[in-house]
């Protein structure tokens, strides 16, 4: 046993490097120093920029104005055809695949449709009330009491209507009174502002027309309609835009008094693009 060799074992401690030798703390600076340099940058622009300025910043980031899915410009009223001109506006593509998805349930699409009502509604307003100015320049005329005029679900609504001792037609006849004449003139210049499609709708009194022939109100309302309808065009206003001329005799009175003298009247709507 005195001859053995003595067995020795040696223990080798791994020494590792501390937290602050490591990379991980470089990822975690940097990634402040990043948060710092966008933060002096945003201190930056906000006193380099006016409010707007900012204002569109953010809104391109988040934007707060929809955006309406067919748009379009010219020179007309309010700017333009971006409300009334449907034959300008940039049209919804039809192509591509379908995606399933319909704007009817689409949140987004329902605000972007109630927004351009909103400026549809405003264009109407406007044109309005230009007819309306137009209309009262000259006060002694009387053409004033002779028109009415209200925004519809369908657009524009322009009532001419007779009043007690002054009808816009001879009686039960198509031909017009001077005053008549003058009214369509001044609503076709008015409407030359817009490319929007017009109806022409003539009413009459629930008064029987007494015609052996068979001649009645239907036709009497029908004749007055396409009367207004050939002066207007006389007066300068484009015949592709009038999509209708009826007649509906006495079946929409204006008043609850079928028999007044405001039911007989020529009904002009400017319909909504």
């Amino acid at each position: 046993m005195s001859g053995s060799s003595q067995i020795v074992i040696k223990k080798v401690k791994k020494v590792t490097g501390d937290g602050h030798h490591g990379g991980a703390w470089k990822v975690a600076y940097a990634d402040f120093v990043t948060a710092m340099m966008a933060f002096f940058l945003l201190m930056w622009l906000l006193n380099a920029t006016t409010e707007d300025q900012r204002k569109g910043i953010a809104d391109y980031f988040n934007p707060a104005v929809p955006i309406s899915p067919v748009s379009g410009g010219g020179a007309e009223l309010l700017h333009g055809a971006t409300i009334f001109a449907e034959d300008t506006l940039a049209k919804n593509g039809t192509g591509g695949a379908n995606t399933g998805r319909s704007r009817e349930h689409d949140p987004e699409a329902n605000v972007l449709k109630q927004t351009d009502e909103e400026q549809q509604n405003q264009a109407l307003q406007k044109l309005q009330q230009e007819l309306m100015e137009q209309i009262n320049s000259d006060p002694s005329s009387g053409l004033a009491k002779h028109i009415q005029t209200k925004v519809t679900p369908e657009g524009l609504v322009i009532e001419l209507v007779d009043t007690d001792g002054s009808p816009l037609f001879e009686k039960g006849s198509t031909k017009s009174s001077p005053t008549m004449d003058v009214l369509l003139t001044i609503v076709s210049n008015t409407l030359s502002m817009v490319v929007n499609k017009v109806s022409i709708v003539g009413h009459t009194d629930a008064y029987a027309y007494a015609n052996p022939e068979g001649y009645s109100n239907w036709d009497l309302s029908t004749g007055r309609a396409n009367a207004a309808r050939r002066i207007m065009v006389n007066a300068g206003f484009p015949s592709t835009q009038i999509s209708e001329v009826a007649g509906k005799a006495d079946t929409d009175p204006l008043v609850d008094d079928k028999y007044a003298p405001q039911n007989r009247r020529i009904s002009i709507t400017i319909k909504r693009s």
